[in-house]
């Protein structure tokens, strides 16, 4: 099954050499995601790390809606954070747009992300 490309408006842009998501054997791995405003590619939320994956989780939502998934699909996440303590926020937002799903998860501490975001998340899911 060949690579396929996914893109989407309702999500930014990639900002750099990347595609937003690929699909490939039956599975779609996403782009990490910012909290970027598709619609001005700007930084939202500030210093508001619950606000910041609140725009994250909504960018994801889209690239999965785009291929067809939903957060039901999603068999792995991985998020980053610049600060652990940031990581109760960050969990409340989580559950709050993941409902019932229940991927795998492993949240990892970096020194620094893209355009000063404190969060970013990618995921897998697999193509219905």
């Amino acid at each position: 099954m060949p690579v396929q490309y996914q893109t989407t408006k309702d999500a930014p842009a990639a900002i750099g050499p990347y595609s937003q998501a690929v699909t490939a054997g039956g599975f779609l791995f996403t782009a990490g995601q910012i909290p970027l405003d598709p619609a001005t590619a700007q930084a939202v939320g500030g210093d508001d790390v619950a606000a910041q994956a609140d725009r994250v989780l909504a960018n994801l939502a889209a690239v999965l809606g785009n291929s067809g998934c939903a957060w039901k699909d999603v068999v792995k996440t991985t998020i980053f954070l610049v600060d652990m303590g940031d990581f109760a926020s960050v969990n409340e937002v989580y559950a709050r747009h993941l409902g019932d799903a229940r991927p795998a998860r492993s949240t990892v501490a970096v020194a620094a992300l893209p355009r000063g975001a404190r969060v970013e998340i990618e995921c897998v899911a697999k193509v219905p």
